[in-house]
């Protein structure tokens, strides 16, 4: 049971705390990764796989070290959970975060909604019309509902501490090195494919929660699974196209479209059929992604005190 209390303490204290300004944990690993990279670069997957065996194995094997130490003590155990839940979670400041953007379109302020979106997605924002800020949005607080709440719950339930933070160092990874371009195509390979992995359970049970709690958001459940069972599949991402064709069907709005990176334009395949979200769905997103967590948090809480 202590596993299960831990998950739900670090959650509260993620909707209560977000994350700490300065001196985050996973910020600190980013740097010690960015670091690490500049000795193990090489245009080549083994090198790539070099960089994540040696980072992700440290911090996994870090939590496993804590999980060994704990486990006979209640107290201690749980706190441990519960402080490496908080750790992973970043729910509370993607909800901030994209409601930020939605107080700039509403008082017309699309330059600082383009900026501020820069902190949400890696995409080139200066391109984007109002409608395009909120699909982008929109699409974020999708995919990293899953990526960000859900996924690290489940491998928290599933493997406790080192679950928890051996997921985070991997995600942090693919966001770093495990995109397209010259210098990370080959390099971030590893990264990029391992998360894919991780996440395969995080993004199905996200869809699923955001399908029944759709009506919460005013949506409707047979759209949600009619999205994602037609377009998901069509995504270049196996998780992200379920996570976001599912809010797209619950929100009742089209996601997908040209999005312009540094490495160059892909054209994502339309996700759902209602018309393109407004300003108004960010918030009614953020809703959706507010209950997929807490729905993923009774989950995750319950799988792990069945796992004691």
């Amino acid at each position: 049971m202590t596993r299960a209390l831990g998950i739900v303490l670090g959650h509260l204290a993620d909707r209560r705390l977000g994350d700490p300004r300065r001196g985050h944990p996973v910020a600190l690993f980013g740097s010690l990764a960015a670091t690490l990279e500049k000795q193990v670069y090489a245009d080549s997957r083994r090198r790539g796989l070099l960089h994540l065996t040696l980072l992700g194995g440290a911090v996994a094997g870090g939590g496993l070290v804590l999980e060994r130490a704990t486990r006979d003590h209640p107290v201690a155990h749980t706190l441990a959970t519960a402080a490496a839940t908080w750790t992973v979670l970043g729910g509370t400041t993607l909800g901030r975060e994209a409601t930020a953007v939605h107080g700039f379109l509403a008082a017309d302020d699309l330059p600082g909604a383009r900026q501020r979106l820069t902190h949400l997605v890696g995409r080139d924002t200066s391109v984007l019309d109002e409608s395009e800020v909120s699909r982008a949005t929109v699409e974020s607080v999708a995919e990293n509902t899953s990526d960000a709440v859900v996924a690290p719950l489940v491998w928290g339930a599933v493997g406790g501490i080192p679950g928890l933070l051996g997921y985070r160092a991997a995600n942090t990874l693919d966001a770093m090195v495990g995109h397209r371009g010259a210098r990370y195509g080959r390099f971030g390979w590893a990264s990029a494919r391992f998360d894919d992995l991780l996440n395969l359970p995080g993004a199905r049970l996200s869809g699923v929660l955001a399908a029944v709690l759709a009506p919460l958001v005013g949506g409707s459940p047979r759209r949600a699974l009619a999205a994602w069972t037609r377009d998901a599949r069509h995504h270049p991402s196996p998780n992200a196209g379920v996570v976001e064709a599912a809010f797209a069907g619950a929100l009742g709005v089209c996601l997908g479209g040209r999005n312009h990176y540094a490495y160059g334009v892909e054209d994502r395949v339309r996700l759902g059929d209602g018309p393109p979200p407004t300003k108004d769905d960010i918030a009614r997103a953020v809703r959706l992604a507010d209950v997929v967590s807490a729905g993923a948090v009774a989950v995750a809480a319950l799988a792990a005190a069945r796992r004691a």
